[in-house]
C-alpha cells in the first residue's frame, strides 16, 4: 500500500524545501568574530590593539609586540558576554498547518569566553609565545514554539585557537612577528521542520498522481494539524592558518602596528538527527493512507551523516599607539574583516544529498576604534574606548540564526598594578545593536512561517584579568 501512494524518490523532491531552514549559525560579534580577546584591552574598545602591546595578550592582537616585554608574563582573562535579540514581531505568517507561535523570548544568555597568554624572552632581540583564546563562537536560544522554529532554535558554535608565536627585533625601532594557528570548531544546531506541512505536501503530491482521490486533501488536513519534528545538526572540525605583524616606533612616543591573519578552511563533519512525531490515531479506512505518508516522510527526514565545507575570514588590523605625556595615552585602531569569503552555508549528506542550503552573501566589514588610558599614579590607570563595527549581514538575508546589525561600543577599564610582578584588569562593554529588519520566510512561507518587522539588540561584556611578571 505504501508503494502505491507515494515512491520516495518523490517524497524527496516535496520535502526537500522544508529541509532548507536547517542551516546556518547564531554567534556573537561583527557576524562570528569575538573581539574579547583581554580584559586590558576592552577597556580601550580594544583600539590600538596591534601597536600597545602592553602585555602578554599581544600574541593575539601582534606578535611583534612580544619584542616589547623585557621579562616572562603570563596573563589569564575572563570575560562575560550577555547578548539579547528579541523579535519585534508586526506581520508574521504561520506556517502552513501550524499555529503561529510566540515571539521567541530573549535569544541570548551569558557565555563566559576565556583567554590565557605566555610570553617568554630569550635575549634581547628574541621571544616566544603562546596564545589560547576563543576568536568566532557564541550561543542562542530562542523559546519554544516561537514564530521562527521551523528557521532556528538552538544555535551554538565554539572555537578554541592555539596561536605559538615568534618575534624578532630587527632594531630598536622595528620588530616583526609570525605565530602559527590550530583551530577547532564545534557546531550544534537545531530547529522544527513542519511535518505536517511535509505530511500535506507528500498527500497534494499523491492527489495529483492519481493515488489517492483530491477529494480526501481536507479530511487528511483535519487529522494532522500541529505536527513538527525535532532535528538537530551536529559537527565538528580542525582548521591551521597563520598570522605575521610588524611594529614601528615611529618616534619615542609614538607606535604604528599592522597585523594579518589568514583565512581558516573547515571542513565540518557530523551528523543530522530527527525526532519525529508519532502519527495521530486516524479512522481505520484512512490508516493505510497517512500511515504511508508518514513513512515516506520519515524516509527523507532520516538520520545520518552530513558534511560541510566552511571559511572563516582573514583579518587585517592596523593601529596606532601615542604617549602624550605621563598620564595620557591615545590610540586608535582600524580593522577589516574578509567575511565576503562566507556566501553560502551548506550541509550535504554522505550520501551526496544536500540537506539544507542557506544564503548568507556576507559583506566585508570594518571596525573602527579609538581609546584613551590615563594614568592616575603608579598604580591606577583608568581606560576608556568607543568602537563602530559594522556586520557582514544584509538585510535580505539576515536570518534568526544571527539577526545582526551594524554595532557601537562603548567601553570602559581599570588596572591596578599590586606591585612589578602583579597586576589586575577589569572592563566594561555595553553595545548597542542597530534596529535589523526582517522579512524571512527561508524560501517558503508554507514550509518555515515568515518572520516580520525587527530584531532589537545590546550586549554587555564584563572582563577581568591578572597578569603576572616574572
Amino acid at each position: 500500500m505504501h508503494d502505491r501512494i507515494l515512491k520516495r524518490s518523490q517524497i524527496a523532491a516535496i520535502v526537500g524545501s522544508i529541509a532548507l531552514g536547517l542551516a546556518a549559525g547564531q554567534v556573537w560579534g561583527a557576524g562570528f568574530q569575538l573581539n574579547e580577546t583581554s580584559a586590558s584591552g576592552l577597556g580601550n574598545a580594544f583600539a590600538g590593539g596591534a601597536a600597545e602591546a602592553q602585555d602578554a595578550s599581544t600574541v593575539w592582537s601582534n606578535p611583534a609586540g612580544m619584542s616589547r616585554l623585557t621579562s616572562p608574563q603570563v596573563v589569564v582573562a575572563v570575560n562575560f558576554i550577555t547578548p539579547s535579540f528579541k523579535l519585534n514581531n508586526d506581520g508574521s505568517l504561520p506556517a502552513a498547518f501550524q499555529p503561529l507561535g510566540n515571539s521567541g523570548g530573549d535569544a541570548g544568555s551569558v557565555n563566559v569566553v576565556p583567554n590565557l597568554y605566555a610570553v617568554m624572552p630569550i635575549n634581547r632581540d628574541w621571544s616566544v609565545g603562546i596564545g589560547i583564546n576563543v576568536p568566532f563562537g557564541l550561543v542562542t536560544e530562542w523559546d519554544s514554539g516561537w514564530i521562527g522554529r521551523f528557521q532556528a532554535l538552538k544555535s551554538d558554535v565554539k572555537t578554541i585557537n592555539v596561536n605559538p608565536s615568534v618575534s624578532w627585533r630587527v632594531n630598536d625601532a622595528l620588530s616583526v612577528g609570525v605565530g602559527i594557528d590550530w583551530q577547532r570548531l564545534d557546531a550544534e544546531f537545531t530547529s522544527n521542520v513542519n511535518y505536517s506541512g511535509a505530511l500535506m505536501q507528500a498527500a497534494g503530491q499523491a492527489a495529483a498522481g492519481g493515488v489517492i482521490p483530491p477529494s480526501l486533501l481536507p479530511t487528511i488536513a483535519s487529522l494532522v494539524p500541529g505536527l513538527s519534528s525535532f532535528t538537530r545538526v551536529k559537527g565538528n572540525d580542525s582548521a591551521w592558518g597563520w598570522n605575521i605583524g610588524i611594529l614601528w616606533d615611529a618616534t619615542p612616543q609614538t607606535r604604528i602596528g599592522a597585523q594579518y591573519r589568514s583565512q581558516l578552511k573547515y571542513h565540518i563533519e557530523g551528523n543530522v538527527s530527527f525526532d519525529n512525531p508519532a502519527l495521530p490515531a486516524v479512522p481505520p479506512p484512512l490508516a493505510p493512507v497517512i500511515g504511508g505518508l508518514g513513512a515516506a516522510v520519515n524516509g527523507v527526514l532520516a538520520n545520518g551523516g552530513v558534511t560541510s565545507d566552511i571559511k572563516l575570514p582573514d583579518i587585517a588590523n592596523i593601529s596606532v599607539f601615542h604617549k602624550l605625556n605621563d598620564r595620557w595615552d591615545l590610540m586608535a585602531d582600524a580593522q577589516f574583516t574578509h567575511w565576503s569569503v562566507l556566501q553560502n552555508l551548506t550541509f550535504v549528506r554522505t550520501t551526496g544529498t544536500v540537506l539544507a542550503s542557506t544564503p548568507e552573501n556576507f559583506r566585508d566589514t570594518w571596525k573602527l576604534a579609538a581609546g584613551a588610558t590615563y594614568h592616575y599614579n603608579d598604580n591606577w590607570s583608568f581606560r576608556g574606548g568607543l568602537a563602530w563595527d559594522q556586520s557582514p549581514v544584509n538585510t535580505d538575508d539576515r536570518t534568526p540564526r544571527l539577526p545582526d546589525a551594524d554595532r557601537t561600543w562603548l567601553t570602559v577599564g581599570t588596572q591596578y598594578r599590586f606591585n612589578r610582578n602583579l597586576a589586575l584588569d577589569a572592563g566594561f562593554s555595553y553595545v548597542w545593536v542597530a534596529t535589523a529588519d526582517t522579512h524571512q520566510n527561508a524560501g517558503s512561507t508554507a514550509a518555515n512561517g515568515l518572520i516580520a518587522n525587527q530584531y532589537n539588540g545590546n550586549a554587555t561584556v564584563v572582563s577581568g584579568q591578572l597578569t603576572y611578571t616574572f
